[in-house]
C-alpha cells in the first residue's frame, strides 16, 4: 500500500485554495506559483498515483535511495542525483523503492513559465523527463529556499520569494537537461576551463579532443549539444566578453587589448568585436565611460 506523507521528519506545506487564486491572478506570481512543496525523508511505502495528472508541474529531487515514475509510455526509474519533471495535466503513477525509499525535496509550480519548462523538458507530446543534476546540492538548497519561504507566511512578498526560488530549480534542471549527464559533459566542462585560461593561445580542436581522449567528431559534437555552438565560436565569445572588460576597466590600446585575447592583428579582432557587439571597440570604450 502506498502513502502520499506522514514520514518522520518531513516537512509540507500546501497553499490554501483561495491564497493560490489570489496570487495567480496578478503580479509576477500569476507568471509562476508554488503551490506546494516539502521533503521526505526515507520515504519508505511512498507513492501517488494521479490519473490526470496534476495542475502545475511537479519537480522531485532524489537527494538519496530511489524511486520509479510510470505513465503511459512506459517506466523509468530515479535515483539520487536525479530530478523527475512531470508536466502538468500528464497522468502518472510515482513512488518509493521498496528496498531503497527515496529521499526528496519537491514543488509544485504553476503558471505559464512553469508550462515553458514543461515543454522544454517535457516535448510533444508530454513525457516524464529525468535529469542527471549536475550539483544536487545547489538544487536541493534552493527547494528548501522555497520550503522555508512557504513555512513562513502566505502573504504576496514571501510567495514571491518561494517563486523566485522555484525560478532557480527550474532553471538549473533545464540548464543541466540541456548540458546533457555530468559525465558525459565532463570532457567539455575541461575544455571550457581551458579555454577560459587560455584565451591568448590558439584555438586547437583536435588538441581539446586529443586531450579528452575522444575524435574530434565526437567531441566536436558533445561540445556543441552541451553549449549551443562550436569550439571557434565559444572561444570567440570568450574573447569578445574578456575584450570589453578591458575596455572598460583598463586604458590599454586597443592593438594592447587584442593582443591580450588572442588577435596578433587588431583590424581583424574589431572585424570580430563589432560581428558580436555591434559597434567598434574604440565606440564601445566611448560609449562605456
Amino acid at each position: 500500500m502506498r502513502i502520499r506523507e506522514g514520514f518522520p521528519g518531513q516537512r509540507l506545506r500546501v497553499l490554501p485554495a483561495d491564497v493560490a487564486r489570489a496570487a495567480a491572478a496578478s503580479g509576477p506570481t500569476s507568471r509562476l506559483l508554488v503551490t506546494d512543496a516539502g521533503y521526505f525523508p526515507h520515504a519508505h511505502h511512498h507513492g501517488r498515483t494521479r490519473r490526470r495528472g496534476a495542475s502545475g508541474t511537479v519537480v522531485i529531487v532524489c537527494v538519496g535511495g530511489r524511486g520509479w515514475c510510470r505513465t503511459a509510455g512506459g517506466e523509468v526509474t530515479v535515483a539520487r542525483a536525479q530530478a523527475l519533471v512531470l508536466p502538468a495535466g500528464l497522468p502518472h503513477a510515482y513512488g518509493a523503492d521498496d528496498a531503497h525509499p527515496w529521499t526528496i525535496w519537491w514543488l509544485h509550480a504553476a503558471g505559464p513559465d512553469a508550462r515553458s519548462f514543461d515543454r522544454q523538458l517535457g516535448g510533444d507530446p508530454p513525457r516524464p523527463a529525468v535529469v542527471d543534476l549536475h550539483d544536487v546540492l545547489e538544487v536541493q538548497r534552493d527547494v528548501e529556499r522555497v520550503v522555508e519561504h512557504l513555512e513562513t507566511d502566505e502573504t504576496g512578498p514571501t510567495l514571491l520569494r518561494a517563486a523566485g526560488a522555484a525560478w532557480s530549480v527550474l532553471a538549473q534542471v533545464a540548464a543541466d537537461a540541456a548540458a546533457g549527464s555530468p559525465v558525459r559533459r565532463e570532457p567539455v566542462r575541461q575544455a571550457q576551463e581551458h579555454l577560459r585560461a587560455h584565451l591568448d593561445a590558439p584555438v586547437s580542436v583536435a588538441a581539446l579532443a586529443r586531450e579528452a581522449g575522444l575524435s574530434t567528431s565526437h567531441f566536436t559534437a558533445l561540445f556543441r549539444a552541451a553549449t549551443g555552438s562550436g569550439v571557434v565560436e565559444y572561444a570567440k565569445r570568450l574573447r569578445m566578453a574578456h575584450a570589453c572588460e578591458l575596455l572598460v576597466t583598463t586604458d590599454l590600446p586597443v592593438a594592447e587589448v587584442a593582443r591580450c585575447v588572442g588577435y596578433a592583428d587588431p583590424f581583424y579582432f574589431a572585424r570580430h568585436f563589432r560581428g558580436v557587439h555591434g559597434c567598434s571597440p574604440t565606440a564601445f570604450r566611448r560609449r562605456e565611460e
